[in-house]
């Protein structure tokens, strides 16, 4: 009698899968009809308000802002859903992926971890304010003249991290792999730029292509760009095709 039939195994295996579709499916009509029932009248309603509210007065990108906020809101959220600012990215909201990464003051900040009520008069720089009109800032032009990213969500992070990595460079600050730091560096080595870029974690890994674009940015020396975008004759070639070729 091998094979011929189930084992009971299978068989429990079987009807044990079954049964947690049928539960799950079950569950997920009765959510949906339960989340477009109305509410009962009289029916308590947490109230979902402010508090502690407090403005504040700041610059965004060159542009005064003022903001009523709940004293707790971090400026990530402020950034994203008050002011429609979306560039700036929240990852981990914890200050552990550096996605969030913006300028205030010009030095670099985690704004998952700053509170908005704190920058009363300060500026602040996100990925939005970097070029000036159509013009790319050099660091914008040097990613993606490197191709330093993949998915792009941790780029807007990453881009402005850089930028405060070479400010904080002119000025001498000094890093774990510095080799003197009795006489600080303006000139940073590909380890200088991967030490200091080590808070911006890219999922994707395109630290290449980021330790490229930074240092391109950052020395001034020109290497040549490794890819093009296509031309519209072979876009034109591409909309041609019959189906059957390979693209």
């Amino acid at each position: 009698m091998d094979g011929v039939g189930q084992s009971r195994r299978d068989f429990m295996v079987t009807s044990a899968v079954g049964g947690i579709g049928l539960f799950a499916a079950n569950l997920l009509v009765q959510e949906s009809a339960l989340a477009h029932m109305p509410l009962a009248e009289g029916a308590a309603m947490a109230p979902i308000k402010a508090q502690n509210v407090v403005k504040v007065s700041l610059t965004i990108n060159g542009k005064p802002q003022s903001l009523e906020l709940d004293s707790r809101v971090v400026l990530l959220d402020a950034l994203r859903e008050r002011l429609g600012m979306t560039g700036t990215k929240k990852g981990c909201d914890q200050g552990q992926c550096g996605a969030c990464t913006v300028l205030i003051d010009g030095e670099r900040a985690l704004a998952c971890l700053t509170l908005a009520a704190t920058l009363e008069g300060r500026k602040v720089i996100t990925i939005e304010g970097l070029a000036e009109g159509d013009q790319l800032h050099p660091m914008q032009a040097a990613f993606i003249k490197h191709d330093a990213f993949q998915c792009g969500y941790c780029t807007p992070g990453q881009i402005c991290s850089a930028v405060g990595v070479l400010s904080e460079a002119r000025r001498g600050h000094v890093s774990h792999v510095t080799a003197d730091v009795g006489t600080g560096t303006t000139s940073l080595s590909n380890d200088e730029i991967r030490e200091r870029m080590s808070g911006n974690i890219c999922r994707c890994g395109a630290y290449p292509g980021i330790v490229a674009a930074v240092q391109e940015a950052h020395s001034g020396r020109q290497s040549a760009q490794t890819w093009q975008f296509a031309t519209e004759t072979q876009l034109a070639a591409v909309r041609k095709e019959t189906g059957h070729e390979t693209v």
